[in-house]
């Protein structure tokens, strides 16, 4: 793949596929992993919702050192594709031990263990997947319309991969439990992120290894910290994510404890992730004819009007799919463009500052990413154990069933506002001309 040649369908394919083995954690994480903690490894929200907060101090650095790592990493293969490699296997390892707290320890013990795993999992192994991969789109092409057909396919993968992970996650749980279905979970991830990595070159990948000067980190750090997109890309991913992240975790409780009904999850994983599946194609066309920054206002105006629709629902199960429907119209932009964005950022803060740093770029998105799913957990936790849900009581609260309500509806829009708003600042296509000729 030369540098300004079209990448193969078969490598847009395979990234799609390596970004959709990443999503299977993202599900578990943002969907299920706060109701395996407190309704079957029977540890606290509250203490739960305090380990995501903790572990996103962690994740803050780790991201901007794995994005160092990158950027100074010469080898045969590449920069980011050794370590996209190496996190397929970890990523099996990681999130098995993640969905097994050994029931026999004390509550202490079991917390322990989860701090560990989840660190292990969610600060490492999936630091190391999320900025190589994403670190990848730029190396694999310095064409800007496949910058954008990669991001397409990519956030396709993404979907596909995690509507179907999604829907199919409850059923294997009550079908075969716990700890097969996270050996089955972790195995497809494994798989998928190998398939990306063996099969996707770098274009500068090889040559010239040796007359290659690694730009320090000293001189890499102060300018992409100048950059002010790699800000604004950064609360972007976090609110995008935490508005997702929330909402899909509150949906669990929001079918045991209003609906009464766990058998909607997967009816709801569907409705929220097919639509924002299929709007994606539309990509190419908008951002190519208008901008990627008005694909992301888009889907920010339809979270807003998708969340409002839900939180006038009630228990109106129809209504409820409806809402859930016209918001995953608008994740699916949110969590595709921001992506596709990340080249651009590279190019701006190259042309801006003179330094390119794909690998500390990317971490804006591995940062915004976690630290938006990890809060949108944490939220959930601390809303229940505000209200004292109590994961063994036969009846609830009617608190307990306000604060649910309020944590899938309402707050979603808030956080779909203060989108919108950021939003407004990505401008950095405005200065394509100037960074795409003079780079």
């Amino acid at each position: 793949m030369e540098n300004n040649k079209k990448v193969p369908m078969l490598n847009k394919m395979a990234y799609a596929l390596g970004t959709g083995g990443g999503n299977v954690f993202s599900q578990i994480a943002a969907a299920f992993l706060l109701q395996y903690y407190t309704d079957t490894a029977l540890i606290g929200a509250g203490a739960i919702a305090t380990m995501f907060l903790v572990c996103r101090v962690f994740d803050g650095i780790s991201d901007l050192l794995m994005g160092g790592i990158i950027d100074r990493t010469k080898t045969k293969l590449g920069k980011a594709r050794p370590w996209l490699i190496a996190s397929g296997p970890l990523s099996l390892l990681g999130i098995v031990l993640l969905m097994n707290v050994p029931m026999g320890l004390s509550e202490g013990g079991k917390l322990a263990y989860a701090y560990i795993t989840y660190i292990f999992m969610a600060v490492i192994v999936y630091t190391i997947y999320g900025i190589a991969n994403t670190a990848m789109l730029p190396l694999m092409t310095k064409n800007p319309k496949e910058h954008t057909m990669l991001a397409t396919f990519s956030a396709i993968g993404n979907n596909a991969i995690g509507l179907v992970a999604g829907s199919a996650i409850t059923p294997l749980v009550v079908n075969l439990g716990w700890r097969t279905s996270s050996i089955i979970l972790g195995l497809v991830a494994c798989v998928l992120i190998l398939i990306s990595g063996l099969l996707n070159k770098e274009v500068d990948a090889g040559e010239e290894i040796e007359k290659k000067e690694s730009i320090p980190m000293s001189k890499q750090l102060p300018a992409v910290l100048k950059n002010k997109y790699f800000f604004i890309l950064l609360l972007v991913g976090a609110f995008s994510l935490l508005m997702n992240a929330n909402a899909i975790g509150a949906q669990i409780y929001y079918c045991n404890l209003v609906l009464g009904d766990m058998g909607l999850m997967s009816k709801f994983m569907i409705a929220g992730q097919l639509p924002g599946l299929l709007i994606l194609f539309l990509m190419p066309y908008i951002s190519n004819k208008y901008s990627k920054q008005t694909f992301l206002l888009i889907g920010s105006v339809f979270l807003i009007i998708g969340f409002a629709i839900s939180g006038f629902a009630g228990t109106n199960t129809a209504m409820l799919l409806v809402g859930t429907v016209i918001r995953s119209l608008g994740a699916g932009p949110l969590l595709s463009a921001v992506f596709a964005l990340v080249p651009d950022v590279v190019e701006y803060g190259y042309w801006k500052y003179g330094v390119r740093s794909e690998g500390l770029i990317s971490s804006a998105q591995s940062v915004g990413s976690k630290v938006g799913i990890g809060f949108g957990s944490a939220i959930t936790g601390w809303i229940l154990a505000a209200v004292k849900y109590d994961p063994t009581a036969v009846e609830q609260s009617q608190a307990v069933i306000d604060a649910v309500k309020f944590d899938f509806t309402w707050l979603g829009m808030i956080i779909s506002v203060v989108i919108f708003v950021i939003v407004l600042m990505l401008n950095v296509e405005k200065y394509a001309d100037q960074y795409r000729t003079t780079n």
